[in-house]
């Protein structure tokens, strides 16, 4: 078991019983400020999370000794609230992310994976069970409060539907950074449109004829990859 960094954000637990994955992981998670304890089985993740309450347990299903669905288990007897557990797995079955969720995981997650869209689910979960930060997200001028579902642009309300909040929410909080349609479906819509992106195009240009009248365009298209949505210049 080790640790890697000694300040920064939020400590996670990230457990894999592969070196190169863990210390893949350590690395990145550390230069975007996280403190970071790692294990390699299901004992020495328990032990861990006994030990040091971490913000969050990345967790592999495959261990050496207890597989993650009987670790998550456990984690969940710790301590109340509950800690915050993220899948992250090769076992992508469908049965496999229904097991997952069903026992107290707060999203799965499944290799490979692309580290920015990692962090930012991450963070998302972290947002949704840890010390609440300020309640409304902004860039530039635009202002999504999540708890009260509410978005507003230039100080003027802006009506979304659940989906059209959802989606946004997805860009805020990747605020900067590109996203593909495909880590879009995910996030928002989670498999429900079998692979079908064109109903994130689709759901990009209502959110721009809502959004777009109040101020300067905030979503651009990335030709062949996905969207961003960055501040106005």
């Amino acid at each position: 078991m080790t640790d890697t960094g000694s300040s920064g954000e939020e400590r996670l637990l990230v457990v894999d019983d592969e070196p190169t994955v863990r210390e893949l992981l350590a690395a990145t998670l550390r230069f975007a400020g996280f403190t970071v304890t790692s294990a390699a089985t299901g004992t020495e993740a328990l032990e861990a999370a006994r030990a040091d309450r971490p913000a969050l347990v990345l967790l592999d299903v495959m261990l050496p000794d207890l597989d993650g669905f009987q670790v998550v288990r456990r984690i969940r007897d710790l301590a109340r609230p509950p800690i915050p557990v993220l899948f992250l797995t090769a076992r992508d079955s469908p049965q496999d992310k229904v097991t997952g969720l069903t026992l107290g995981g707060d999203d799965y997650v499944t290799k490979p994976f692309d580290l920015e869209e990692l962090i930012a689910r991450i963070r998302a979960i972290l947002r949704r069970t840890g010390t609440p930060e300020a309640a409304t997200l902004t860039v530039g001028d635009l202002e999504l409060d999540p708890e009260a579902h509410q978005v507003r642009r230039a100080g003027t309300p802006v009506r979304l539907s659940p989906t059209e909040f959802r989606l946004l929410h997805h860009l805020v909080l990747n605020a900067g950074r590109v996203v593909s349609k495909a880590q879009i479906l995910d996030s928002v819509w989670q498999y429900d449109f079998a692979g079908d992106t064109s109903i994130v195009d689709t759901y990009i240009s209502y959110l721009r004829r809502k959004l777009d009248p109040t101020g300067p365009r905030l979503i651009h298209t990335v030709h062949g990859v996905g969207y961003i949505l960055r501040k106005p210049r």
